[in-house]
C-alpha cells in the first residue's frame, strides 16, 4: 500500500512546489496528486482554493504548468504521479492538447473532477488515459454502476462527514464498502480519502484492503516547517508496511 500526497502545482512559486515534491519523496512518499490549478475550483476546500488562485496569479500559463510536472517527473522517477485537472481547466487549456500532454509524457492515471457531462471524460478515455471515478461512502447504486463502467482506479470515500446523510446499513464500515466494490467485479486499484488526518486512518485504509489512502490538508498545514512536515510523512508512511 502507499500514501498518496496532494501537490499544489504552481504554489507559492513553479520552483517551491518542485522541492516540495522532492521532500515528499524523501520522506517515503510514493505517489503524488499534482493539480492543474483551476480558476473555479468551485469542489475544493477554501485552501485549496486560495492555493490555486495564488499560484495563478502568479503564473497564469498552463504550458508553464506542464512543464513543471513533466520536471517533477524527471526529478522522481520512481514516484507515481496521478494528474488532477477540472473540465473548466482543461477547456482552457484544450481537450486534444491536454490529452497529447498525458500521452506523450506517460502520465496514465487522471483525476477528472467538475464535469458537466460526459463528452471530454469519453475523449480522455479513448485515447488510452484512465480516469478515476469516485465513490460515496453511502455506496450509491449510481456510483458503483458507474466505477464498474470506468477505467481508473476507484477513489473511494474513506470516511462519512458530518452532515452527509446516511450509512448504508449493507457497508457500515471501510472494510465494506472495499469488499462490496471487490464483489462487483471492480480489480482495479482503490484508493481511499476524505477523513485520513491521522497514521491510524492510513491503517484503517490497509486493513480494509485498500491500495492506497490519499493524505491532505494535514501535510499541506505543515509545509511552513519542512522537518515536522516530513516526520509527519514518515509516520504515515509507516503504517503502509
Amino acid at each position: 500500500m502507499e500514501i498518496i500526497l496532494y501537490l499544489s502545482n504552481g504554489y507559492p512559486t513553479m520552483e517551491s512546489s518542485i522541492q516540495m515534491a522532492k521532500e515528499y519523496a524523501d520522506a517515503g512518499c510514493g505517489m503524488i496528486e499534482i493539480d492543474f490549478p483551476s480558476h473555479d475550483p468551485f469542489l475544493e476546500s477554501e485552501m485549496i482554493r486560495d492555493r490555486m488562485k495564488k499560484a495563478l496569479e502568479n503564473c497564469d500559463d498552463y504550458e508553464a504548468y506542464m512543464e513543471e510536472i513533466v520536471e517533477v517527473k524527471r526529478n522522481l522517477p520512481d514516484v507515481k504521479l496521478l494528474v488532477l485537472s477540472y473540465e473548466n481547466t482543461i477547456q482552457e487549456i484544450g481537450t486534444e492538447r491536454f490529452i497529447r500532454f498525458c500521452v506523450d509524457n506517460d502520465f496514465k492515471d487522471v483525476l477528472l473532477v467538475g464535469l458537466t457531462g460526459d463528452e471530454i471524460k469519453n475523449q480522455i478515455i479513448a485515447a488510452g488515459i484512465r480516469v478515476s471515478c469516485y465513490v460515496q461512502y453511502q455506496m450509491l447504486e449510481e456510483e458503483i454502476e458507474s466505477a464498474k463502467n470506468s477505467n481508473g482506479f476507484v477513489y473511494l470515500q474513506a470516511k462519512p462527514t458530518p452532515g452527509q446523510g446516511f450509512v448504508n446499513p449493507k457497508y457500515p464500515t471501510l472494510k465494506d464498502c472495499v469488499q462490496c466494490l471487490r464483489d462487483h467485479g471492480i480489480d482495479r486499484p482503490i484508493y481511499c480519502g476524505v477523513g485520513v488526518h491521522s497514521p491510524e486512518d492510513v491503517r484503517m485504509v490497509k486493513e480494509a484492503g485498500g491500495d492506497a489512502a490519499f493524505i491532505g490538508s494535514t501535510i499541506l498545514k505543515l509545509q511552513g516547517d519542512i522537518s515536522a512536515m516530513k516526520e509527519k510523512i514518515r509516520e504515515f508512511a509507516a503504517q503502509c508496511k
